[in-house]
């Protein structure tokens, strides 16, 4: 009984002391609210901070805030205030270190807003581009512009054609490739800057820092440097690498420094190959991400008209073999008789760097073909590829049908498809004998002779060692891997993995690529050779026809469970780099 009492007592000793505590910690959470009532909120006093102008203690605040949509918020707000009180540059100091897009663009959007008072103006010594261009188009012939509804207009990029006010495709005089002209011009060769002197194996290039980068600099009113519209110097894309925990996308290759060559091409040092340029990445974007998704390319084609004209004109002419002398008056009527092909680029504007680089790139090939420009050893014309027995006849005149399309191997992926690479050489020649009514209409046939198959074959075959000798189907190269990447991005839906809005460059009234004059026309790329008293005449028409969606629409990628796995994680971009990192080794 004495023992049940004392058990009863201690138990309610220890509810008293229990409760005892419970009032103890009570009270201290109560006092800690209470201090907390005392004191400003985050939001008030970073409201407090930005009013006095005590920008530092924010920005501090902001680098320890507990989340990221906190430090956000906390950035713009700070950005934002620093452009009211007149001190742009500082505002976009603190812009660049937000690492969420659509943040970033709504508080440029903000900053924009702010008046730009004289001590919040940009200082440095920037090249005013904008200001020559005005002063060029306000003095030259001022109504020739396209801005007031003339043909001219100012395009930053020369290639190895250039297109007349009238839209007529003209080749520049041939390069002098000897050794002397070439030392001679070296010394005025542009360079890389000396970060990216490095020859690289596999560069990467971040595509959400890098549009983050261009964004923040045409907020300062300049243009995109040259290393980023050189795209750090990459000169092909071999992998896409998606890393959705840090919200990137990231292309990878071969790169290196690079030079302005005499064509004006931007090249690589080593390689002398055509490096791809942002301008053409932001028009290929746009395209396969729009709703439509049809194919680009172009079509050189000849007139009906002038096709018949020709077939007659020969027909009349081999009646009557020429007699000495009169071979260059018979080749000017030829010429007159043969007038211009029609040009037409579909899938992109005309007036771009994309729609000029096919349109050369397919004029370029017909000129080897015909015998117009020098081939590489294995590459013959069509018409040196013709060989006849005595007395046997020649071939009909046809029109030969040439034309470049896509030419990969395959496409390698990682299981969980965070990871791709693009296998093979991107191009290929095919071809199409079409045959030519008695009044010069074509009529596609859906087939192609030996001989003519011959030469797309071998143009294929030999593709890499043309592409040296003539960039520009290298560049070539370089839309075919672009706009693989591009459909392979919207396939995949790889900006909604990444959280990847593409604001800036999906925006045609944001970002803004250089135009030029549509190419319309050139002269009809034709040649002829006698067999046997016999003049053979052969025209050819063709173009340029890239259409990924087919690559990407329903591949079967094959699994790569090693490489790209192993790739992607020693190549994956770093925090510690900062947003603005946007290409690195």
């Amino acid at each position: 009984m004495r023992r049940r009492l004392a058990a009863s007592s201690l138990l309610r000793n220890i509810q008293w002391l229990t409760l005892g505590l419970l009032v103890v910690l009570a009270a201290g959470v109560l006092s800690r609210m209470v201090a907390q009532a005392d004191q400003p909120s985050d939001s008030s006093l970073l409201t407090q901070q930005l009013q006095t102008g005590e920008f530092a203690p924010a920005l501090e605040a902001a680098r320890v805030a507990g989340s990221a949509s906190d430090r956000m918020r906390m950035l713009s707000a700070i950005a934002v205030a620093q452009a009211s009180a007149g001190d742009h540059q500082a505002a976009l100091q603190t812009t660049s270190q937000m690492d969420d897009d659509g943040s970033l663009s709504d508080t440029l959007s903000a900053i924009k807003a702010q008046p730009l008072t004289p001590a919040g103006r940009f200082g440095g010594n920037q090249a005013d581009f904008d200001q020559l261009i005005d002063l060029i188009t306000s003095t030259v012939a001022p109504a020739s512009w396209s801005e007031m509804g003339g043909p001219g207009s100012i395009m930053g990029y020369p290639a190895g054609v250039y297109i007349d006010p009238h839209g007529v495709l003209r080749p520049l005089v041939k390069v002098d490739r000897s050794v002397g002209l070439a030392e001679l011009r070296q010394a005025s060769l542009h360079s890389a800057s000396s970060d990216m002197q490095q020859s690289s194996a596999l560069r990467k290039v971040s595509l959400v820092r890098l549009e983050r980068q261009v964004e923040l600099l045409a907020a300062q009113g300049r243009r995109p440097t040259e290393e980023i519209q050189a795209m750090a110097g990459l000169q092909r894309i071999r992998y896409v690498l998606v890393y959705p925990e840090q919200g990137d996308i990231v292309l990878a290759g071969p790169a290196g420094p690079w030079q302005t060559d005499r064509e004006g091409r931007m090249v690589g040092k080593e390689s002398g190959r055509p490096v791809l340029q942002l301008d053409d990445f932001v028009v290929i974007l746009r395209r396969m991400m729009s709703a439509a998704q049809a194919p680009l390319g172009c079509n050189i084609t000849p007139t009906d008209a002038s096709l018949g004209e020709v077939k007659s004109f020969v027909s009349e002419s081999n009646k009557t073999p020429l007699k000495p002398g009169q071979r260059d008056e018979w080749l000017k009527r030829l010429r007159e008789k043969l007038g211009q092909q029609k040009i037409e680029v579909y899938g992109i504007d005309p007036r771009t760097r994309v729609g000029l680089v096919l349109v050369e790139a397919d004029y370029r090939m017909k000129l080897v073909g015909m015998g117009l420009e020098e081939g590489v050893y294995g590459v013959p014309s069509y018409l040196d590829m013709i060989e006849l027995a005595p007395g046997q006849s020649p071939p009909p005149m046809d029109v030969l049908r040439w034309w470049f399309t896509l030419n990969y191997d395959a496409l390698a992926a990682t299981p969980q498809h965070d990871a791709f690479e693009l296998r093979g050489q991107g191009v290929q020649v095919l071809s199409e004998n079409e045959m030519l009514t008695a009044a010069g209409q074509q009529i596609h046939t859906g087939n192609s002779d030996a001989l003519n198959q011959q030469f797309a074959r071998n143009f294929t075959k030999h593709f890499a060692d043309l592409a040296v000798k003539y960039p520009i189907y290298a560049e070539l190269q370089n839309m075919c891997d672009l706009a693989l990447v591009c459909a392979l991005v919207r396939s995949e839906n790889l900006p909604d993995k990444v959280r990847w809005h593409m604001l800036y460059f999906g925006d045609v009234q944001h970002y803004q690529v250089p135009l030029a004059v549509a190419p319309k026309a050139v002269d009809t790329v034709i040649n002829h050779r006698i067999f046997n008293k016999t003049t053979i005449i052969v025209g050819i028409s063709g173009g340029v026809r890239i259409d990924p969606k087919a690559q990407v629409k329903d591949a079967t990628f094959k699994t790569d469970n090693y490489v790209l796995p192993s790739l992607r994680l020693h190549d994956a971009p770093k925090k510690d780099d900062g947003p603005l990192r946007w290409w690195w080794d």
